[in-house]
């Protein structure tokens, strides 16, 4: 409520004749202590109910950009190559800077009904977690702040930020939500813009990165080396599914698995079976492996992810067949360093591998440095 109240989220006023009032709850949640902060953090946040919003008068658009993960890994090239120094910084309650464009009445929070204004209710100023448009509100505040000190947009990603310096160096910021990334030659030029920041946004310093988006940020200095592991990700999803202790095998997917169609579910004993698996849920995890740091899955995940909304026993021995391969390559990792390559990109296409359409799978991958850094297998 503090942070609520300081940030100027609402005015209490008198409902208009006509105007619907959106409800909210309070959420609560426990934070489990990480590395830096050994003990857990007690979280309670008020949350509309924005399910109720009507379209075209509540909101008209909803979209947000964030950070596209080849965006991260083409800087962390760079910043290995040049050994940049790279910060971190997280904006707290970071739904609540945006500025609302709609007039929008929300009830008091329960527990914090202000006395003698009973029936009085909150008229938004702010974005608030819950809201269909927060997340567009707030990237447009963002980017408004960024462009009036003198950074430019990325053409191609808008959640990159970049700043020429008068020596020819750079100053580079990535978003992600309420996450950011400023890699840059000096840390000089990295305080400035934190500070810049911390003027108009409620920040929490990271100091230098170790992590983001659940994927860890390893650094060796001394041998110009940059790691980027999901090691931690990987091992829940293995304790997850209960395959953490599965033998390892040495490929993502074997020769002798050919699937297709045929394969779908077939009797009412497998059709049973099959509804105690959590087949969606695996793919989903995998998928996100595979997009933040393993190339290596691209080709599984496309296969065994075409046939979600029907699959058979056959595709669920796959499934575990690639949860065997990350049992043996938890430890397997991205690595960029110094090198004089500069992107290079590799392409291939089979000849009508699909067996059900007869179409040929595509396969490309990019490298900065040596390192894979966008990747994809498709039909």
């Amino acid at each position: 409520m503090e942070s609520l109240h300081k940030n100027r989220t609402w005015d209490l006023v008198k409902l208009p004749k006509g105007k619907k009032v959106i409800r909210c709850k309070w959420v609560f949640k426990k934070k489990e202590g990480t590395p830096r902060v050994k003990e857990p953090r007690y979280k309670a946040r008020l949350v509309a109910k924005g399910y109720s919003q009507i379209p075209g008068v509540d909101f008209t658009d909803v979209f947000s950009p964030v950070v596209k993960h080849s965006s991260i890994r083409a800087l962390l090239g760079i910043v290995a190559m040049h050994d940049l120094e790279l910060e971190q910084l997280d904006v707290k309650t970071v739904f609540l800077h945006g500025e609302l464009e709609e007039d929008i009445y929300m009830q008091q929070p329960e527990g914090f009904i202000v006395s003698e204004k009973e029936d009085y209710v909150c008229l938004l100023r702010k974005s608030l977690y819950g809201l269909k448009q927060s997340p567009r509100q707030w990237y447009k505040r963002f980017d408004s702040f960024m462009t009036s000190h003198d950074f430019k947009r990325s053409s191609l990603d808008s959640c990159v930020y970049f700043k020429k310096n008068s020596d020819g160096s750079f100053v580079y910021l990535i978003l992600y939500v309420d996450d950011i990334l400023i890699p840059a030659k000096d840390k000089g030029e990295i305080r400035k813009v934190k500070a810049q920041l911390s003027e108009e946004f409620e920040m929490k310093d990271l100091r230098p990165a170790k992590k983001i988006l659940g994927m860890e940020i390893l650094r060796d200095r001394k041998a110009s080396k940059l790691y980027l592991s999901q090691k931690g990700y990987i091992e829940k999803v293995l304790c997850r599914f209960n395959m953490q202790s599965a033998k390892p095998v040495s490929t993502p997917l074997a020769a002798h698995f050919k699937l297709s169609s045929t394969l779908s579910l077939q009797s009412d004993d497998e059709i049973e079976y099959m509804s105690h698996v959590p087949y969606s849920s695996v793919v989903g995890s995998l998928m996100y492996a595979m997009v933040c740091s393993c190339p290596d899955l691209s080709y599984a995940v496309s296969v065994v992810s075409r046939y979600t909304a029907n699959p058979g026993k056959e595709y669920w021995k796959v499934v575990q067949w690639i949860l065997r391969y990350l049992r043996g390559t938890t430890d397997v990792c991205l690595q960029f360093g110094r090198t004089k390559d500069g992107v290079i990109g590799y392409v291939d296409a089979d000849f009508a591998g699909d067996l059900d359409r007869r179409r040929s799978l595509t396969g490309y991958i990019f490298t900065i440095g040596g390192c894979a850094i966008s990747w994809k297998a498709t039909l």
